[in-house]
């Protein structure tokens, strides 16, 4: 088979970058197509990850060009079918796209049509109503702008859905998501986690120690991921919470953090590793999240979470065995959470045991038995 994998762009070390990055490793000689890469954003990714990124055969499109596009990439949005169909991939037999808000999808339209795997995050979350890395809708002229390209993005979103021969889903919500918004059925297989901790004794199935004194914090600092009810909640309960990651709202979550919030930036995966296992729990409120691969990351380390109870979370938390689920993005309801937490006697391998139905090996393994059977099955030799 010759493969090119697509991704949306490259602008920051995400859950998405972590799937491509693995996907990259099960095929090394693919190219990576993808919109641009802004490398100056991408630098702030984990120690290493810029320079194993730049050993790729990395191929972007017209749009790296121009960095003002690059810059405003969300209200030029718009521009997204220019871009995937300037790309020609009628070479490859296997086309294995990323996809996320910025419909890579689109590319495989050429007349000699490889077949098209689309590894789905999330339907795009700005055209269905889910929450987004901004509050867009706050401002009336954004909210008229986005109404009115949203209605023509729909369209296409589903016309690219339809034209992809295989759907895979990260989750079980995002399969409802396909299926609602797509009428399109497609394979569950969890997004790789590898736990990058070795000071964790996984033989040991010892209580959460109760000198860990910290609660943490991990993920973008956007609007979707509601780090503003840890930092209320944390400031409410005099808790010590440490914050890992950047993004849009930084100076806004930095402007009501009281003096036992400590933000970090961007970590290297030994240096989160060290904090997820010195973490008394991970402390996670995004909204309708479609998998989530920091709560698997924190209970891989043994450790365990305490998160809204919305999209992917509860296909991976086990309520008062690996975490504490709240239902409302309410400071009220994540502070009720964090006192019943307190009163639980979690076991570190629960969690651990827990992770390991998400392990890498595991994503490798059903990724290359999808891919490998979907060939075989499209090949012309099978079909006379």
């Amino acid at each position: 088979m010759k493969i090119a994998l697509v991704h949306d762009y490259l602008r920051e070390y995400g859950g998405a970058e972590r799937v491509v990055e693995v996907l990259h490793e099960m095929y090394p000689e693919a190219p990576l197509y993808t919109s641009f890469v802004d490398w100056s954003s991408f630098a702030k990714a984990p120690a290493g990850k810029v320079e194993l990124f730049k050993s790729w055969d990395i191929r972007t499109s017209w749009v790296q060009k121009f960095w003002l596009i690059k810059k405003f990439i969300s209200p030029l949005r718009f521009l997204a079918p220019w871009i995937w169909r300037s790309f020609d991939l009628s070479e490859y037999d296997v086309v294995i796209s990323s996809s996320g808000w910025f419909m890579c999808r689109g590319v495989a339209v050429s007349q000699k049509k490889p077949l098209h795997i689309c590894y789905i995050h999330h339907p795009p979350r700005n055209l269905y109503g889910y929450a987004t890395g901004s509050d867009w809708q706050k401002y009336w002229p954004v909210r008229v702008y986005g109404t009115i390209i949203n209605f023509f993005l729909r369209h296409y979103d589903w016309e690219t859905a339809q034209a992809v021969d295989f759907f895979i889903a990260n989750s079980k919500e995002t399969a409802r998501r396909v299926q609602k918004f797509y009428r399109r059925e497609s394979t569950v297989i969890y997004p790789p986690i590898e736990s990058t901790n070795h000071l964790i004794n996984k033989s040991s199935n010892q209580q959460i120690s109760t000198h860990k004194n910290y609660f943490l914090s991990v993920g973008r600092l956007t609007y979707a991921k509601r780090v503003d009810l840890a930092i209320r909640a944390a400031y409410k309960l005099k808790l010590p919470l440490k914050i890992v990651g950047s993004g849009k709202e930084e100076a806004y979550l930095r402007s009501i953090a009281g003096p036992t919030v400590e933000f970090l930036g961007s970590v290297s995966d030994e240096e989160l590793s060290r904090l997820y296992a010195g973490a008394k729990a991970l402390i996670f409120c995004a909204l309708d999240e479609d998998f989530g691969m920091v709560p698997v990351e924190a209970q891989a380390a043994g450790t365990p979470v305490i998160a809204l109870a919305q999209g992917g979370v509860l296909e991976t938390i086990i309520d008062g065995k690996t975490g504490v689920l709240f239902q409302k993005p309410e400071v009220e309801e994540l502070a009720k959470a964090i006192q019943q937490f307190n009163t639980l006697p979690m076991q570190r391998n629960d969690c651990i045991a827990q992770a390991k139905k998400f392990s890498k090996e595991r994503f490798k393994k059903e990724m290359k038995l999808f891919v490998e059977k979907a060939y075989q099955e499209a090949s012309p030799s099978n079909n006379p």
